[in-house]
């Protein structure tokens, strides 16, 4: 049994090799073997093409800010010690956009557009999360 107390994703045969990617340091991601398109969320469709053969990539894991928020309240217990949090929706180099969290940045330097890269949070023996932090290459 884990002490960490916030949600944690339900990993499945869909996203398994997302997580077994962000394990490794990974970020991984759905491309559609006939239009090349990446998906994220994961699907079994592509909404490009409606293909089914899909592969999964390593993608650089940088980015910049599309949109960002500052929580205020726990909406769950987990949380109540980090309050107020940022979650940030990032705009991969690639295309796609993912939501998570910016580490190491003061709410007040957070802007769109800055340029952010992937990090990762081995929160349970099972599972390493995607967090993102300042670029400064």
């Amino acid at each position: 049994m884990s002490d960490y107390l916030k949600p944690l994703p339900k990993i499945d045969e869909l996203n398994q090799a997302h997580w077994r990617g962000a394990q490794q340091g990974r970020l991984m991601v759905q491309q559609c073997i006939q239009c090349n398109s990446y998906r994220y969320p994961f699907k079994k469709m592509c909404t490009d093409c409606h293909s089914t053969e899909v592969d999964w990539k390593q993608v650089s894991g940088k980015g910049s800010i599309w949109s960002w928020c500052v929580f205020h309240r726990p909406y769950f217990k987990g949380f109540e010690a980090e309050m107020p949090y940022n979650v940030v929706l990032v705009e991969l180099d690639e295309g796609i956009r993912i939501y998570s969290n910016l580490v190491g940045v003061k709410k007040s330097e957070i802007h769109i557009g800055m340029r952010v890269k992937a990090c990762f949070d081995a929160v349970t023996s099972a599972v390493t999360l995607v967090k993102f932090e300042k670029d400064s290459t």
